[in-house]
């Protein structure tokens, strides 16, 4: 066996390293080509170029597509930009890298339809629709994108299907602050189901029935105990639904009308509350939206509180509720209704089909002996509203609240909140003996278990948005509508899509998953073609926003197959088709009048603060004409379901 010295071995790795050099380009140490893995034909794309560190920046430096030269940006952190790359053939495309006139370095990119990158959301939206399930079809689309991005092939399906678990959707979930929306969500839900399990809930409740000594005051007080239980539509339907069931029955008050009082103040108010259940998901979808915008600075957070003052439907819904209640009139279906139990004493039609033990749940059932303590929850939602409040304020910076809470770290505002509001909670249930450790515990993990699909629905539209994020579907979009769709439009389109994908779905989480990180890009592109992507205009990015939520809600209170339609009608006693049958007039009214007075005028720049006192004056004025007194021709009998003696 031969032994190399060291010398040998040290001259031998020299030559080796001279050698390497000289056959290695320099242009390979200095620049990196970072080209998109598909684009779209016809459609402009970005091609970013990263420079060596200490690198001399050149003279000039361009990219080559297809025969055609494009000048690159320099940037201030020293890489480079080329924008507007445009390609008209399909296939596999060469990208070269020139500098001051000679090739320095090659990538290489695949160009694709226009219509392809409108396949996964489009897919996710028609195939929700014919399954009714929105799960399956979010993997369908994601599914589809993956694919479309490896390649339209055998090999391209399954690495695609491969891909939208192991690449997309895992990304989606580590993305960031998006844990930390996750975080939250679970921790408010286990919030809940703590102070469910230890009456708190039940006391705050026990606070408002006394309210109820006729059947005016008793809508009133079913209204206001709605707003009460504002931090979840689910717990706000079944506590109040199952609550105030005996006390409307004792007023008379059809089974039909406390449906549609308690599905009216559930979704609606847990949709624009600050701190619910809601806003971890919808702050996580808007969030990852925004974050698809070029020169958007705007937290989630900061955009979603802006929209509430663009969010017409659910609060005028609200409004509606308290116009009806303390009127005494109706009209259309649950004018007879209401007709039919004040002067038969039949609650519920007498064909009525109803399972009278569905709706009593006992996840919010307070444990049995214990004192029922209004401050057992109102305490920790106070902590809860209170401590993401302090935590935007010490998290942000800036003169101004607004310049405040936009700069806030808001998922670690509402991570400390929720964990302060669980601890409070679980506090006050061990220390007055309402709950053992282990029974806290229980009621926590009850609580938290609620909030599992939504967050997967959640990850699961994070996910799609990356992919059509990469497919460039915005881009496409705008390239197709960007002329012809008006700025001032674009929020009603919004909403009335929402409004008929949640009505044929059935689900407002879902139909927010699928829309908001495809509406919200698309909509800041729409104002980059009319020169209004600016902040003098971010007015229309919130009125979208709220566009996508409050036509989700309208959609799913229309729906006979929503779950919170269902839910409302379980935890009141009534017959399903009916609560749906009565509710569907007051909420195409509300439902017009908020498009037509709210999101219309306002997306042209009319004020919205001028908006609401002219929508609740229609709305008031409506019912005024077509409603009719109930209050007439009561008989003395007693009320039953179904006129049983």
């Amino acid at each position: 066996m031969t032994h190399l010295s060291p010398t040998r071995l040290l001259v031998g790795l020299v030559l080796g390293a001279v050698a390497f050099a000289a056959g290695t380009p320099a242009w390979a140490q200095e620049y990196e080509i970072a080209a998109p893995p598909v684009v779209l034909a016809h459609v402009p794309f970005d091609i970013a170029v990263s420079a060596a560190a200490g690198a001399p920046p050149p003279t000039l430096l361009q990219i080559r597509v297809s025969g055609a030269t494009f000048d690159a940006e320099r940037l201030a952190d020293g890489s480079y930009l080329v924008s507007g790359v445009t390609v008209s053939a399909l296939g596999p495309v060469g990208v070269e890298l020139i500098e001051n006139g000679r090739p320095v370095a090659e990538a290489a990119t695949r160009a694709i339809p226009g219509w392809v990158s409108i396949l996964p959301p489009l897919l996710a939206i028609l195939f929700a629709l014919i399954i009714r399930n929105v799960i399956p079809a979010l993997f369908l689309g994601l599914w589809v994108g993956a694919m479309a991005i490896n390649g339209f092939s055998i090999a391209g399906a399954f690495t695609g299907m491969l891909d939208a678990f192991q690449v997309y959707l895992r990304t989606a979930m580590l993305g960031d602050g998006r844990m930390s929306i996750i975080l939250f969500s679970f921790m408010i839900g286990g919030m809940v189901g703590i102070i469910s399990r230890n009456g708190g809930m039940q006391g705050v409740v026990n606070r408002i029935v006394p309210l109820a000594s006729n059947a005016k005051k008793g809508q009133a007080a079913t209204g206001l105990l709605g707003l009460i239980v504002f931090f979840d539509d689910y717990a706000n339907a079944l506590v109040v639904g199952n609550t105030m069931r005996p006390v409307t029955d004792r007023l008379r008050i059809s089974r039909e009308k406390l449906a549609y009082l308690v599905d009216s103040t559930s979704a609606p108010v847990s949709c624009v509350a600050l701190v619910t259940t809601w806003i971890g998901y919808e702050v996580g979808l808007i969030g990852g939206a925004v974050a698809l915008i070029d020169g958007y600075s705007e937290t989630g957070y900061a955009v979603f509180l802006n929209s509430i003052a663009y969010s017409f439907y659910p609060i005028l819904a609200v409004v509606f509720v308290f116009i009806v209640a303390l009127s005494g009139r109706d009209f259309g279906a649950m004018y007879e209704a209401e007709v039919r139990a004040r002067t038969t004493g039949l609650l519920l039609h007498p064909d009525a089909r109803v399972d009278q033990s569905a709706g009593e749940v006992s996840d919010v059932t307070p444990a049995d002996g214990r004192p029922q303590r209004a401050i057992n929850a109102a305490l920790p939602v106070l902590v809860l509203v209170g401590g993401v409040l302090t935590g935007l304020y010490v998290t942000g910076s800036g003169d101004s609240l607004s310049d405040i809470i936009g700069s806030a770290d808001s998922g670690k505002a509402m991570m400390w909140a929720s964990l302060s509001a669980v601890v409070v909670a679980a506090a006050l249930s061990i220390s007055q003996g309402m709950l053992t450790l282990t029974d806290t515990v229980d009621a926590w993990y009850d609580g938290l278990k609620s909030m599992l699909l939504g967050m997967i629905i959640l990850c699961m539209a994070w996910a799609l948005s990356d992919v059509t994020n990469v497919l460039h579907t915005a881009s496409y979009l705008v390239g197709v509508l960007g002329d012809t769709l008006n700025p001032g439009l674009v929020p009603a389109v919004v909403f009335v899509l929402s409004a008929a994908t949640a009505f044929a779905t059935g689900s407002s989480w879902g139909t927010m998953g699928i829309l908001m990180p495809l509406v919200l890009p698309l909509t800041w592109a729409v104002l980059q073609a009319n020169g209004m992507a600016n902040p003098e205009h971010y007015s229309t990015i919130y009125s979208t926003v709220a566009s996508v939520l409050a036509g989700s809600v309208w959609g799913d209170h229309c729906s006979p197959i929503s779950d919170t339609t269902i839910l409302s009608s379980m935890a009141s006693g009534s017959d399903h088709i009916a609560h749906v049958r009565t509710q569907l007039p007051y909420a195409l009214l509300v439902g017009g009048v908020a498009l037509l007075i709210g999101t219309v005028p306002s997306g042209f720049g009319f004020p919205w603060w001028l908006s609401f006192p002219i929508g609740v004056a229609v709305l008031w004025a409506a019912h005024r004409y077509h409603g009719k007194i109930v209050d007439v021709g009561i008989v003395d009998v007693e009320p039953t379901q179904r006129g049983e003696s």
